[in-house]
């Protein structure tokens, strides 16, 4: 039965991980459109549709399905849904501030959703403005270190990105987060391709101004949430204050 049953909790796992990345797959098509709705279906002419295809890219998001969800948001091919965003705040268990950014075409059923997801992990939503002050709009872009034909440094990226306006560099041990003003998420993003600096992503994010620090029962709880969360359709990006220590990481994992 050993072997039944680790076949069995394999298939789980995939099942599990196809399920995420079919989601996350149809969130960045869903940026995507949006995207091209806002700005036009022109890479060169429209800086946040050209991150938007580049992060769907770098997910292995088929080109196929990026060019479609292109041509429904500009227009050229129908079928658009029309998006809005909306932005829920609220609290997770140990007080952690949550900003939850929906897009959806449907404003009662996203918010039926997360509030049903937040009662059953711990949470409650808030009203608006008690949780987005501790925030702060500020543009993120992801450098992975290991890059042909050789890994990338510390030095590397702030030597890039400096002028162009990066106000902080973070190392998380296999990639570089570069802060900045998010008005300057673009000149940062075309600082590093001008340097032949290779990166993952670069959004317009919510950065908290300050953090609450969990241990193990409180990381698992707050994750549970978060995943809750992160799992419905109409959720693209939950944005937390909590930080967990490595230690706390390795414990959960184990």
């Amino acid at each position: 039965m050993s072997g039944h049953s680790k076949w069995a909790t394999t298939k789980h796992k995939k099942a599990v991980v196809d399920a995420r990345r079919g989601k996350m797959f149809a969130k960045l098509i869903k940026n995507i459109e949006v995207a091209a709705r806002m700005g036009g279906g022109d890479l060169a002419g429209n800086p946040t549709l050209f991150d938007a295809v580049q992060k769907a890219k770098k997910s292995s998001v088929p080109n196929d399905n990026i060019d479609r969800a292109v041509k429904r948001g500009s227009g050229a091919e129908a079928g658009g849904a029309d998006y809005q965003t909306i932005m829920y705040e609220g609290y997770g268990p140990n007080g952690v501030a949550l900003l939850i950014e929906c897009l959806t075409d449907n404003k009662n059923r996203a918010a039926m959703e997360v509030r049903m997801a937040m009662t059953r992990n711990g949470g409650s939503l808030a009203d608006p403005g008690s949780v987005s002050y501790l925030f702060n709009r500020k543009g993120v872009v992801v450098v992975p270190q290991q890059q042909d034909p050789q890994a990338v440094t510390e030095d590397d990226v702030l030597e890039a990105t400096l002028d162009a306006g990066a106000e902080e560099v973070n190392d998380h041990g296999d990639s570089f987060e570069v802060i900045s003003e998010a008005t300057d998420l673009v000149a940062v993003r075309t600082a590093l391709q001008a340097a032949g600096v290779d990166y993952d992503s670069a959004d317009a994010s919510f950065v908290p101004s300050m953090q609450v620090e969990l241990d193990k029962d409180g990381a698992a709880k707050v994750f549970r949430l978060v995943e809750a969360l992160e799992d419905l359709d109409d959720v693209q990006n939950v944005f937390a204050n909590f930080d967990v220590s490595d230690e706390v990481l390795e414990s959960l994992d184990a």
